[in-house]
């Protein structure tokens, strides 16, 4: 038994009519008769009891509409849903996000996803350190990453999606909490906290190296694996932090952000295994070139 004899079936079913059906069909009417009858000693049953003036389905007819339109149903969501996995309408993309992306890329991604791509199902997973977010998209834990720093890795491509200025996170009673802006060398005898060394966060090689510009190195220095962590941290009045401003998202009572003079910025990029991947992870790229670009 075909889906094709079961749509012949259907047809002469609910027309009643070898020629209205073979015309709805697009088939001669002696074709269709041949097929039925075909279908019927298949079946070992008769689905039609015939007349030369009427057609009308017996009782295993009755019986077998139900079916039929149930696996041909099945045959059109199975089909419909190939052409949303090959059009990237559907699918499984996981996503990591370095800790300072995780308070306002993540969530913006999963709004979107989740008004253009209702099919797409989404695996997010922030407070990422860089070096994880490059291991997990090698083993396959990853399809994408939103991630800082240069990623030396041909088997890694990776897009620009903004770059963002450092501003100072103080706490509430810091000395420079109600300036404008404050120049980083004003920070030189601060207690820094920071994310952590050694390889480990891409952000502490960068928020050192701005210190440095600066003319100075942070002489004590508290390293924590996650950002909400830090400012946390830098609210109980543990020392002063660098992070990019749209960690301003993160709201926390007894801390200010203050901007820094002299410009001081860090680049946001999207990485991703540079072999071909399925479609809905280029959706989903697209998703979060949209919500992290500017």
């Amino acid at each position: 038994m075909e889906l094709r004899q079961l749509r012949h079936f259907l047809a002469l079913a609910e027309e009643c009519h070898f020629g209205r059906a073979a015309a709805r069909l697009h088939v001669a009417q002696p074709a269709l008769s041949q097929l039925v009858k075909q279908l019927e000693r298949e079946l070992g049953v008769s689905l039609f009891h015939r007349s030369t003036r009427h057609v009308e389905l017996t009782e295993a007819g009755h019986h077998l509409v139900g079916h039929a339109r149930a696996l041909v149903a099945e045959e059109e969501r199975a089909l419909a849903h190939m052409r949303e996995l090959a059009t990237g309408h559907a699918g499984k993309v996981s996503v990591g996000f370095i800790g300072t992306a995780t308070y306002d890329v993540l969530p913006r991604v999963a709004r979107t996803v989740r008004a253009r791509l209702p099919r797409v199902t989404l695996d997010l997973r922030g407070e990422t350190l860089t070096p994880q977010l490059v291991e997990g998209l090698r083993s396959g834990a990853f399809d994408l990453a939103v991630l800082r720093g240069a990623v030396d890795a041909e088997d890694i491509s990776t897009l620009p999606l903004r770059s963002e200025p450092l501003v100072a996170v103080l706490p509430a009673h810091h000395r420079l909490a109600g300036r404008h802006s404050v120049p980083l060398a004003d920070l030189a005898e601060e207690p820094f906290v920071i994310h952590p060394s050694q390889h480990r966060s891409s952000m502490y090689d960068l928020v050192l190296a701005a210190c440095r510009r600066a003319g100075f190195e942070p002489a004590q220095v508290l390293e924590v694996g996650e950002t909400a962590t830090l400012v946390v941290l830098v609210a109980a009045g543990h020392g002063v932090a660098l992070v990019p401003a749209s960690v301003q998202s993160l709201h926390v009572e007894g801390v200010t952000y203050v901007p820094l003079t002299g410009g001081e910025s860090v680049d946001l990029l999207l990485a991703r295994r540079a072999r071909r991947d399925p479609a809905a992870v280029d959706q989903v790229a697209a998703v979060v070139v949209d919500c992290a670009g500017g």
